[in-house]
């Protein structure tokens, strides 16, 4: 049994929410910060990853 890699989603903003996408299935919403050196955070609910624009060339 294989497991789905999370998903990755580009987005414009260093501060964002997250709360599964999944409407009742989903979780907790949450804020994340993303790091300006890394460029990117993993939600701790969902294993979501978020890279921001301007380091999306790094996260492919």
């Amino acid at each position: 049994m294989s497991i789905d890699a999370p998903e990755t989603k580009i987005v414009e903003s260093y501060r964002i929410a997250c709360d599964g996408g999944e409407g009742a299935l989903g979780h907790p919403r949450v804020w994340l910060s993303i790091s300006h050196e890394t460029g990117s955070v993993e939600c701790g609910y969902c294993d979501c990853k978020y890279v921001h624009k301007d380091h999306a060339e790094k996260a492919a």
